[in-house]
């Protein structure tokens, strides 16, 4: 099969994304597929031209554009299958503060915020107390995320974040360990159906991945920072998580249920917060999960006994099973 692997964009995640490319096309090319990369970066206008006689995308793209619906509405438009969710879900998980009014609206733990679409001024306090977190409404990889301890640190943070353009959330710290949770389809026979063939006969159902406890060990104060994610040495992270059964589940349920209620396909990744008295909090779901030999997704599912190219190959099945889907 042709793969068009889009990576590269132009967002602050860029190496992230060439990172991880490198990977998948290796991955891809021991499947026995033909590899084309495209780089929105270096010719946007392109990429209709460059979907041309491929069979299939896989968008390895982080930040805006990817994971904020674009690519997915272009291709869309230009008739090739590609993994993961559509422009909808994408768009709505991409944007923390829409994402924090669906996840409230369904009833799932998720920090009080704010949005600020322009710097407030000088003076300015939140409704809630310090430590706090000022992060990009729309950015990853914590990128443009500032840890800010009291007031006299708030001013220069707005200052610093707001320079460089854009809108930000501003949410209270919780304090607890990092635990995350990534969700994968699984194409299962529908009521009556062989499920031998393609759609229909077989559905999407989305699965939890075992959760993966984090500590990091470099970085700001020992929260999952830049550094701790993509440092060789940056965090410990344990997989399964060892914690008590009930609580697996519950992340697992907290997970599925963002996944459902912003209207993923495929795959996404949620991100919690576990207190001391063993609540979750839910920071934010991710579209395109990282997938580079550091990132989390590709060990929850080595953890659940899917290699780097059996990951890759489910992605890609599932992107074709929807296509054939929609076409009916």
């Amino acid at each position: 099969m042709k793969i068009l692997l889009i990576a590269g964009g132009w967002s602050e995640e860029r190496e992230v994304s060439l990172n991880g490319a490198r990977g998948l096309a290796e991955a891809m090319r021991r499947l026995g597929h033909q590899v084309t990369p495209f780089d929105p970066a270096e010719g946007f206008d392109g990429l209709f031209a460059a979907a041309q006689g491929q069979d299939f995308a896989f968008i390895n793209l982080h930040g805006s554009p990817g994971e904020d619906g674009l690519p997915q509405s272009l291709l869309e438009s230009a008739g090739l299958p590609y993994q993961g969710s559509g422009p909808r879900g994408s768009f709505l998980a991409l944007n923390k503060a829409a994402a924090k009014i669906m996840f409230r609206r369904a009833g799932l733990p998720t920090p009080d915020w704010l949005l600020l679409t322009r710097h407030p001024g000088p003076g300015w306090r939140p409704p809630f107390g310090y430590p706090l977190f000022v992060k990009s409404n729309t950015g990853g990889s914590s990128l443009g995320l500032i840890k800010v301890h009291n007031a006299a640190e708030l001013g220069p943070a707005l200052d610093r974040l707001f320079a460089g353009g854009g809108e930000f959330i501003v949410e209270p710290a919780c304090p607890g360990r990092e635990l995350t949770c990534g969700v994968l389809g699984a194409l299962r026979p529908t009521e009556g159906g062989t499920g031998s063939g393609p759609v229909p006969g077989e559905v999407e159902v989305p699965e939890a991945l075992p959760p993966i406890l984090i500590r990091p060990l470099r970085g700001e104060e020992g929260f999952f920072d830049y550094v701790s994610k993509y440092a060789p040495d940056g965090a410990e992270e344990l997989c399964p998580a060892p914690l008590p059964p009930d609580l697996l589940a519950l992340a697992e349920s907290h997970a599925l249920a963002a996944h459902r209620v912003l209207g993923l396909r495929g795959y996404s990744r949620t991100d919690f917060i576990l207190s001391d008295n063993g609540s979750l909090t839910l920071l934010e779901t991710n579209t395109l999960p990282g997938m580079t030999g550091a990132s989390l997704l590709p060990k929850a599912a080595a953890a659940a006994g899917l290699s780097f190219e059996q990951l890759v190959a489910r992605l890609v099945d599932l992107g074709l099973a929807r296509a054939r889907a929609e076409l009916l």
